[in-house]
């Protein structure tokens, strides 16, 4: 799609996709690399957990990823040419697995100051009805923030199993296929959810959350992002730099710095030791 009729397509329905980013032999690749690092580091969860939020500040081929530049094309007519990630958390649905993610809107839970986001979700396995694929009810980001209900239930993706309080009927959902290497983009407000994995192959993607340079937290927390695009005029974040390595304890040092802010964040009005994911569950 022309990055003008994406931009369209997105402010009216309030997503858009497929959009083509890498090749499937290149976003093999990159899984390739994703699941020998979670083989290196089997055994130490903590560790493993914090490279399935922090994919992007761990390896430095997710730090080439987000800044794709056919990413930030799609991205740069809806928020303009200045761009950082605040997230790039990794969704993964293993074989045959029931997981799924109810419906819910993102923005509600991430303390931000304002709606300029727009999350592209790349995927690095087919995702296809069968294997849990995104939902989107079109035209629902216009309702700007609704309720939602927390259920920290087991099968529930997201941190909080957080669920929007108002009737969804699922039969205005449209399926987000997507092949290997191809994204959608959704607004921080879009009614969305996905199924569970039937199929017997893991289902991966990585949410990657591009935020305007103008944004900040609620909190006034200088949480860590990225700068992919532009200039940062306003330095309401703490900007990391690219991996200094593959797996480096500097980058974890400060991934960890940033999950306590984001897990304050993520369980404000909640019980925080209910919650039993990592901070980058935030999405679908």
């Amino acid at each position: 799609m022309m990055s003008e009729a994406l931009a369209q397509t997105y402010e009216r329905d309030g997503f858009a996709f497929p959009v083509d980013v890498v090749s499937a032999s290149e976003a093999q690749e990159i899984r390739d690399d994703l699941e020998l690092a979670e083989s290196d580091l089997a055994d130490d969860p903590e560790k493993l957990m914090l490279l399935r939020a922090y994919p992007d500040r761990l390896l430095p081929s997710f730090d080439r990823l987000i800044r794709n530049t056919r990413l930030i094309d799609a991205v740069t007519p809806i928020l303009g040419p200045d761009l950082m990630v605040w997230s790039s958390g990794l969704f993964i649905k293993e074989a045959d697995s029931p997981k799924i993610v109810s419906w819910h809107q993102d923005l509600n839970y991430w303390g931000l100051d304002s709606t300029s986001e727009v999350t592209a979700w790349v995927a690095l396995s087919p995702s296809t009805i069968e294997s849990g694929c995104m939902r989107f009810v079109p035209g629902s980001h216009t309702r700007q923030s609704v309720p939602h209900n927390d259920t920290f239930d087991d099968n529930n993706l997201l941190s909080r199993g957080q669920e929007i309080a108002v009737e969804v009927d699922d039969r205005d959902g449209v399926d987000a296929v997507l092949q290997t290497g191809q994204a959608s983009l959704h607004h921080g407000h879009l009614f969305h959810a996905s199924g569970p994995n039937t199929t017997a192959d893991r289902r991966i993607g990585s949410a990657i959350r591009y935020i305007s340079t103008s944004m900040k937290q609620n909190s006034g927390d200088r949480s860590l992002v990225a700068l992919v695009s532009g200039e940062d005029h306003y330095r309401h974040f703490t900007v990391a730099g690219p991996p200094r390595g593959r797996l480096a304890e500097e980058d974890f040092d400060l991934c960890r710095r940033d999950a306590e802010i984001k897990r304050r964040v993520l369980y404000e009005g909640s019980d925080p030791s209910k919650g039993k994911r990592y901070a980058g569950r935030w999405g679908s």
